[in-house]
């Protein structure tokens, strides 16, 4: 009997499939910013209190770094950015060498924190809902009191699969009361949340903050 094990599932290759396109991923994303709004209303629910060397985020799944990192550095906010595809790091820590980027699995971080915001965007549904569930305790440590979260989400508990560059590329999704149940029990207040937001490439957004 011969033959080679079989592929892994397409959620357990989400890393290495970034990794070898982090490239492609980055002409493909442009530098467009149709979050903007969005990232404007994080940045206004931080802290407001004064903060030695800046206000500080953690920015989960970072890919290189643009456009995203790159407007909240550009608001004078330190960055720290995670990312499991080591090419999507190197290229981050060369475009912004003064702001800390590492290799990681947002499932198994190293010590960080605690920061004044966290951001997971188009990072966090990427993840089956059997580990995104128990990430919101996590979340609640790597932040201050009242420091904003902000991710992006399906609506209904599943999977779904898209492509990127000819593979399946795998998105996971709680229930909308899910979600909610779960920022509540972790300690974290809902301040908005869209679904399907028309003016933002039609994502479901959340945006909540630390009690």
């Amino acid at each position: 009997m011969g033959g080679g094990g079989e592929d892994p599932p397409p959620e357990a290759r989400i890393l290495s499939l970034y990794d070898s396109h982090a490239e492609t991923w980055e002409a493909m994303r442009g530098m467009s910013l149709a979050e903007r709004p969005w990232l404007e209303r994080f940045r206004e629910a931080m802290p407001k209190g004064a903060v030695s060397g800046g206000r500080a985020v953690l920015d989960l799944g970072c890919g290189t770094g643009r456009p995203i990192a790159a407007w909240l550095i550009a608001q004078g906010l330190r960055v720290t950015g995670i990312d499991g595809a080591p090419a999507m790091i190197a290229r981050a820590r060369a475009l912004f060498p003064g702001h800390d980027w590492q290799v990681a699995d947002m499932r198994a971080l190293p010590p960080l924190g605690p920061f004044d915001g966290l951001i997971a965007w188009n990072s966090f549904f990427h993840l089956t809902p059997e580990d995104q569930a128990p990430l919101f305790p996590a979340f609640a440590r790597l932040t201050r009191p009242g420091a904003p979260l902000m991710f992006t989400s399906g609506t209904e508990r599943g999977s779904s699969l898209g492509t990127f560059q000819g593979a399946p590329l795998y998105h996971g999704s709680l229930a909308t009361a899910e979600y909610r149940a779960a920022l509540d029990a972790a300690g974290f207040d809902v301040l908005r949340h869209v679904e399907s937001d028309p003016d933002c490439g039609g994502l479901t957004i959340w945006l909540a903050r630390r009690r």
